[in-house]
């Protein structure tokens, strides 16, 4: 079991509107993009005019230009989740990083953004693309809890608009930056627990979703988005048959509320989920409106976001999935 102290969230403050991506003629527009993906806004960590004046034409330059680390994303986060739990930085005595276009091969990221926090802790890297999240903390659920330190820092730094083609209408309407950042303990109690997790992969497949090295995001579309849409409704059902009396959105599992976050690809890929699992609206908790794709710090940026809106007994389940392919759930429970 895990126990979750304090999440934090950190988004760019530069806003790539749909009126933006219309404006540098690429074939869109807002009805288009909201349409097909429910998309509204997102954030980057890029200066508007450097995309404006060059659509990104060469990633090096991307990350020359940005105005953000994924070091310092990823520690704003993570003092904000330090805040959110009353500890401060030498409390922490494990760092794990994750991203899906991390700004070194080598170090790790995870020391990078230790480094910023002036942290003096144990740090590795979990990746697993946009599933990163789960990953890494059905890795630490596993472990024997006397093999842990009493605080692990557990980190998403994401700033995926570097790695964008922006003369791409397909890619440029997806993704945004954002980090996220959770403390967690497995002997430390808290109100919110994780009861249950678990992750998989299917690697032949590995090829469906990519990022090459200095090059950009690349997918099949139509492939990631079902598989998606098929991952993240196993998950909810999942629970919802092995916990008797949650289906079809009904309140009568003694009395708790059943809340869904999924990963935040795009909205039409949410809604379907919720479709299939019957999950209301009031439920489902999400930002991709706001914000877009941004990569494994999604979900759990929506569940920092959302921090003062759990009630006791709520049951959260987080369902995700990324390039691997590699998919993964947990299931939180509210005291």
């Amino acid at each position: 079991m895990l126990y979750l102290h304090g999440l934090g969230h950190f988004h760019p403050e530069n806003v790539i509107t749909n009126k933006f991506l219309e404006d540098l003629d690429i074939g869109t527009s807002n009805d288009w993009v909201l349409e097909r993906v429910g998309i509204r806004e997102r954030r980057t960590s890029l200066p508007l005019a450097y995309i404006r004046e060059t659509k990104n034409r060469d990633t090096r330059a991307a990350y020359e230009a940005s105005i953000y680390t994924n070091a310092q994303t990823g520690a704003a986060a993570a003092r904000q989740a330090l805040a959110q739990a009353g500890l401060a930085p030498e409390d922490i005595g494990l760092v794990i990083s994750g991203s899906s276009a991390p700004d070194h091969v080598t170090p790790s990221e995870a020391a990078t953004v230790a480094a910023e926090l002036e942290i003096e802790a144990t740090c590795f890297d979990i990746n697993a693309a946009c599933a990163t999240f789960g990953v890494q903390l059905s890795f630490l659920s596993k472990m024997r809890p006397e093999s842990l330190p009493p605080y692990v820092l557990v980190v998403n730094p994401e700033n995926l608009t570097r790695c964008i083609d922006y003369s791409d209408r397909n890619t440029a309407v997806l993704f945004g930056d954002g980090s996220a950042a959770a403390v967690v303990s497995a002997t430390i109690p808290s109100r919110l627990r994780l009861m249950e997790s678990d992750c998989a992969s299917k690697p032949a497949s590995w090829q469906k979703a990519i990022i090459p090295r200095t090059g950009y995001f690349q997918q099949d579309g139509n492939a990631v988005q079902g598989f998606a849409i098929r991952k993240m409704t196993e998950a909810v059902r999942t629970f919802q048959e092995t916990h008797e009396g949650r289906k079809n959105g009904e309140e009568d599992y003694n009395g708790q509320r059943l809340l869904f976050v999924g990963h935040q690809a795009n909205l039409s890929v949410l809604n379907t989920v919720c479709e299939r699992s019957v999950i209301p609206d009031d439920c489902h908790w999400r930002n991709v409106i706001m914000f877009g794709n941004t990569g494994c710090s999604g979900a759990p940026a929506v569940v920092s976001q959302h921090w003062q809106d759990f009630e006791p007994g709520d049951c959260l389940i987080m369902a995700l999935v990324g390039a691997g392919l590699t998919w993964s759930s947990l299931m939180w429970e509210m005291s």
